[in-house]
């Protein structure tokens, strides 16, 4: 068990392993459209065995496409990243499923999650170091670090948005019950192919 001030680490991986997780999702979109066999990855090395949370972005020509991730880490990279990366371009609610002549414009983000780590107070939350999970009974709600950096929350204001997220009411944030666990990331980006 991760101690109260310990801060959470993802998972470290070769550039290789990266560049794999990249090409499995990417091929992952293309299988689920039809044109392509399932992705497979050859002689899985040690990284792309472990296990993390794991969150696949999407950008379509700079715009965000689709994000959608898991914060268990009950399955192997080289399984949960082709997995997310079809639920990001396929499932995302707020946005329509992939078209076929978007793939190749599409800028794909891997994130791979720390362990979960509670914190007591929201003073131990930091803007961009930080990804929050809030959870309140069965509402919950996660952000990644870089969504407060880019829509320029501060902490109160990422909060308040989490509660929304969750279906909560805004200052649900301040309830004694309502719990608030914190993780880093280690993400790379894999741009459209030319």
């Amino acid at each position: 068990m991760m101690s109260e001030s310990a801060e959470p680490v993802p998972l470290v991986l070769q550039q290789n392993d990266w560049d794999t997780l990249g090409r499995l999702a990417r091929e992952a979109i293309r299988s689920w459209l039809g044109k392509i066999a399932p992705p497979s990855a050859q002689d899985l090395s040690e990284g792309l065995q472990q296990r993390a949370g794991v969150f696949v972005t999407l950008y379509y020509d700079g715009q965000l496409r689709g994000c959608v991730g898991t914060l268990s880490d009950g399955e192997a990279l080289h399984r949960a990243v082709p997995r997310m990366a079809v639920a990001a371009a396929f499932e995302d609610y707020r946005f329509p499923p992939l078209r076929e002549e978007e793939v190749d414009r599409l800028t794909i983000e891997v994130s791979l999650l720390s362990p979960l780590r509670e914190v007591p107070s929201p003073e131990h939350i930091e803007i961009g170091a930080h990804g929050v999970v809030l959870v309140h009974q069965l509402a919950r709600a996660v952000f990644l670090p870089k969504v407060a950096v880019d829509q320029g929350w501060d902490r109160p204001t990422m909060l308040e948005h989490l509660c929304r997220k969750a279906g909560l009411p805004v200052d649900a944030w301040r309830w004694p019950e309502t719990k608030l666990f914190v993780f880093t990331v280690a993400a790379r980006s894999f741009p459209p192919r030319d």
